[in-house]
């Protein structure tokens, strides 16, 4: 079958690996797409740390099952439309004691840690298969990044009554901003394309600051009343940004940070204790996240098709990632067709 492989440094091939065979509780899926995200990229450009080497990366999955191994439920079906939740868990650990599964210590993601799903074919344990219904297969592939930033409006207690700052309007900060409006929160969006702006917008924030142009802390400073936002969430994983999650949230608010810094980062750590923060982290989704994303996705009447920059074959994935190197600011989402 064929299979995307990141082989070195800015080096993505297709290779020709067997095909995989179903074993019991195990159910084998045809991909039809698969989304690159930017845990991608950065194993791409040798920046994650986390990948294993030559990793076959993807883990935003819209695929159709075409046979289901003994031992699993009546109701998974060949022929099904499904996404995964590409997520380990040990069961043993402080998070999976404390039914935070998302967050094991010892979690194995498709495409990072252990090989995703840039192939033709993939098995998975039925307990990470998610039926989907009145959902496109392309759409499909677009539930588990979004799902991420549903989770961060969950760690971050977001209410109607907040005040809610998104900075990096990608796909998962757009997650998160489709989330805080259904919970009928204020959203300032904060990105440096204006073309994710307007998108975010279209997506219920009610204001948008364009970073490049104006300043961040003047302008939410002049949107919340001189308070600062209730509620800061960090989807971009810059030093820069976190700062300003820092300076930008309100007494007693609260930070949620999605994003990994590449380098250290200074903070003024007075303001931790000034303003008495809640900081938090936000790692992957939990099960109710997805059907949450499902669920919106059934009943919207906005369009996925803005969320989706480009799809590509297998054969143009080293052109289409030096191309997003080149430009990340103009990609939500690329997906690979298979």
């Amino acid at each position: 079958m064929k299979a995307l492989q990141i082989t070195g440094l800015k080096q993505i091939q297709c290779v020709d690996l067997p095909k995989p065979s179903v074993k019991a509780g195990e159910v084998l899926l045809k991909l039809r797409y698969v989304g690159f995200c930017g845990s991608d990229l950065n194993t791409f450009l040798g920046r994650n740390t986390m990948a294993k080497p030559n990793v076959i990366p993807g883990h935003e999955i819209g695929a159709e099952i075409t046979q289901v191994g003994e031992e699993c439920p009546s109701d998974l079906q060949v022929g099904q439309i499904v996404t995964v939740n590409p997520y380990t868990n040990c069961g043993h650990c402080a998070s999976c004691r404390n039914g935070r599964y998302n967050a094991c210590q010892h979690n194995e993601t498709l495409g990072v840690q252990r090989d995703g799903a840039m192939s033709e074919f993939v098995v998975v344990p039925w307990e990470k298969v998610i039926p989907v219904k009145d959902i496109s297969v392309r759409d499909a592939a677009l539930i588990e990044p979004m799902s991420v930033g549903f989770h961060a409006v969950s760690r971050g207690q977001v209410s109607d009554i907040d005040v809610v700052l998104v900075l990096g309007c990608g796909m998962v900060g757009l997650g998160a901003i489709i989330r805080c409006v259904q919970r009928g929160a204020t959203v300032i969006a904060v990105d440096l394309s204006q073309e994710k702006l307007d998108l975010a917008m279209k997506a219920g924030a009610a204001y948008g600051i364009n970073s490049t142009k104006e300043n961040i802390l003047e302008k939410v400073m002049e949107y919340t009343d001189g308070m600062g936002a209730d509620v800061v969430i960090e989807a971009v994983g810059s030093p820069i940004t976190y700062v300003s999650a820092i300076d930008a949230v309100s007494f007693t608010g609260r930070v949620v940070c999605i994003g990994y810094a590449k380098s250290d980062v200074s903070f003024q750590t007075k303001y931790f204790v000034q303003k008495e923060l809640d900081i938090r982290g936000s790692r992957n989704a939990m099960p109710s996240d997805f059907r949450a994303v499902i669920h919106y996705m059934q009943n919207t009447r906005q369009s996925m098709d803005p969320f989706v920059s480009g799809i590509v074959k297998p054969e143009l994935a080293q052109q289409t990632l030096e191309q997003w190197a080149a430009n990340p600011g103009q990609v939500f989402r690329i997906l690979v067709e298979f």
